[in-house]
């Protein structure tokens, strides 16, 4: 039980990863899933107004017990219009070398989202729910606190600049006691995000944990402004195709799920 909390406790905290519809297969933590990376404000809201594009870099690093260290680094170039479309282009190399690149969409104008197969030039379309906080949920100071779990510490952590941008930092720190999950002494994982209020995305987070090693994401070359709006539409020489299952979550992704090619 204690485990499904964690697992349920940092899905919350990584959906502050902005819009990112649901990491590529394969991609692997934070690849394109915050922490999905930036692009969207908490509990998939639809953000609107504050248009903004950038470039999301995706750290892993995990050291074994013989000292040998494991890395792994993708990009997401990242963008958002005034409507609150969301576009992320996620770029990484496959374990035989080659360049593997995924273009989602999401438009919460359309209720919509997109996966481009450029290979191909296909877009399987799907329908998506894009909550929107002002029509569907109740304010902030009107919820009900979340059950206090003893075994997790929430902090707040003081403004800094990141990249040039001031943003809000959170800690979460998670211990999971001896025997939880078989092990001998007690383990802790932390998660810190670092959210810049006007544009509601995160501009930095870092997750640590023991068993997996520490990821990383920072929003690099943020550039304020209208995206050019060609980025949010299929293109004209794709075939559209509709994606196999229910409705996805969007627009930060916060998890649409791999579609199924019919």
């Amino acid at each position: 039980m204690k485990t499904r909390i964690l697992i349920a406790g940092f899905a919350a905290v990584a959906s502050l990863m902005a819009q990112p519809p649901h990491g590529p297969r394969g991609f692997g933590p934070g690849g394109g899933r915050g922490p999905g990376g930036p692009g969207g404000a908490p509990s998939n809201e639809v953000v609107t107004g504050a248009p903004y594009s950038g470039v999301e870099v995706h750290a892993r690093q995990q050291v074994l017990a013989n000292g040998t260290t494991i890395q792994h680094q993708d990009q997401t170039k990242v963008a958002r219009d005034s409507q609150g479309r969301v576009r992320r282009e996620t770029t990484r190399q496959t374990p035989d070398g080659k360049t593997e690149t995924r273009v989602m969409i999401s438009d919460p104008v359309a209720g919509v989202a997109y996966e481009l197969d450029a290979a191909n030039k296909v877009a399987y379309s799907r329908p998506a729910r894009f909550p929107n906080d002002q029509q569907t949920a109740a304010p902030r100071s009107a919820r009900q606190p979340a059950q206090m779990d003893p075994t997790i510490k929430r902090e707040a952590l003081a403004a800094q600049s990141v990249n040039g941008v001031i943003a809000t930092g959170t800690r979460i720190t998670h211990t999971i006691p001896a025997g939880e999950i078989g092990n001998s002494a007690a383990l802790e994982t932390v998660h810190e995000t670092w959210m810049s209020d006007d544009l509601k995305v995160p501009v930095r987070t870092k997750m640590t944990d023991p068993r997996t090693g520490t990821s990383t994401m920072e929003l690099t070359n943020l550039l304020r402004g209208e995206p050019d709006a060609a980025l949010f539409t299929v293109p004209s020489d794709y075939t559209v195709k509709k994606g196999s299952g229910g409705s996805g979550r969007g627009p930060r992704g916060g998890g649409l799920p791999p579609l199924r090619k019919q």
